[in-house]
């Protein structure tokens, strides 16, 4: 009876240890080497030193999200895969002065995982805007100027709630990508094309007033920046 009894929890605790196989200290690392502090990317030192960046990917496809995992769990692994693939899409292209300039960028299958080859266009739209969390717009970058900038640090299922707060509010405080203030809000495109990610809970405003230090009023004027896809190197 205790041998049954002991083996019965050796299996529960390994069912709940066994969530989050994969673990993305090497992506920080490789974001800590080559990320400036205003979260420029350096891709020529990274094109250069690859090796990394592709075990990490590799780690990312032999290590899929199972459906024991937590949604944090599963929010900070597509959220790092997403990141790491642009990287490293730039880097199979680079020197490229924009994103734009490769062909069909988003919609290129060039990885495997699991059993499926994914495009950027399938984990942002298919798999991150369902999630419900609309702070994934602040968190995965399109390398991109008007981007927000890349964190420095990987995104993991225990720190993500202030991850995301932290990402929100830097980008809506950088005054190169929007200007703010109580009567009137000059805005990334961002919140224009995902617009009804960020309105499920209130409107707009709301949304903003939760994550800027100035209070917005409701009846603020609202003009949305042009987007600036030169590199963010």
């Amino acid at each position: 009876m205790i041998k049954i009894f002991t083996l019965f929890i050796l299996l529960f605790i390994s069912l709940n240890t066994s969530a989050q196989t994969v673990d993305h200290s090497l992506w920080s690392s490789i974001l800590k080497k080559h990320l400036s502090n205003d979260g420029n990317v350096n891709y020529k030192a990274l094109k250069s030193d690859s090796s990394k960046l592709e075990t990490y990917i590799s780690e990312l496809s032999q290590n899929t999200p199972a459906e024991n995992w937590s949604k944090e769990e599963t929010l900070a692994y597509w959220i790092n895969a997403y990141n790491a693939l642009t990287v490293d899409l730039i880097i199979r292209n680079y020197p490229v002065k924009s994103i734009k300039d490769i062909k069909n960028p988003w919609e290129q299958r060039l990885w495997n995982f699991g059993t499926n080859n994914y495009n950027l266009d399938e984990i942002e739209h298919d798999i991150l805007r369902n999630m419900n969390e609309p702070r994934i717009h602040f968190a995965i970058v399109c390398a991109s100027y008007s981007c927000p900038k890349l964190q420095n640090e990987a995104f993991v299922a225990d720190k993500l709630e202030t991850q995301l707060t932290k990402a929100t509010k830097e980008f809506l405080a950088d005054k190169n990508r929007n200007e703010i203030s109580e009567n009137n809000i000059q805005i990334s495109k961002i919140f224009d094309w995902f617009s009804k990610d960020f309105t499920k809970n209130g409107s707009l405003i709301d949304f903003l007033n939760k994550y800027t230090d100035v209070n917005i009023s409701p009846k603020a004027k609202k003009r949305y920046l042009e987007y600036n896809w030169a590199l963010n190197d």
